[in-house]
């Protein structure tokens, strides 16, 4: 009985002071920081998506050069899918996209579509109502902005 007792107490010590990992935080312990990568950026951000965008810098007005330029993309790589109303073709239309996400999660979303499907949870419900995955159209960066002030343009910005 003797030798019950102190085998227990020296379990109860070793489960009370273990788990500490060398005092390593765990991301998990503390839910309201999120996980960084190396370069220190949250892995993941809802309001900006998943992807290297994490501050564009958007005017009040309307860049008019680069809205022209994401209008020839749009009519090259995303016209046969996306309506510029609110209707729906393959994907969702257009109308209003800009007061709906940040310039962030849309320029992710479209250079980035395979991971922003596979972790942000309104791309997922996107999905479920297209039933169709946005295919990867490898759009620069420059193409990225240019077609987010497309859609600015189509949101009535002037």
């Amino acid at each position: 009985m003797k030798k019950l007792l102190v085998l227990s107490t020296i379990i109860l010590l070793i489960a009370a002071c273990g788990g500490s990992e060398g005092g390593k935080k765990n991301p998990a312990d503390n839910p309201s920081e999120p996980a960084k990568t190396e370069t220190g950026n949250p892995s993941y951000d809802p309001k900006r998506g998943e992807g290297k965008f994490t501050s564009v810098e958007v005017s009040p007005s309307l860049d008019a050069a680069k809205a022209e330029a994401g209008e020839k993309v749009y009519s090259v790589k995303c016209g046969s899918c996306h309506k510029l109303s609110d209707e729906k073709l393959v994907g969702p239309g257009w109308k209003g996209v800009t007061s709906r996400h940040t310039a962030e999660w849309i320029m992710n979303f479209s250079t980035n579509p395979d991971e922003m499907l596979n972790k942000d949870p309104k791309a997922q419900a996107m999905l479920e109502l297209c039933l169709v995955r946005m295919p990867n159209q490898n759009l620069s960066d420059d193409d990225a902005r240019n077609v987010y002030e497309f859609m600015r343009k189509n949101d009535g910005i002037k």
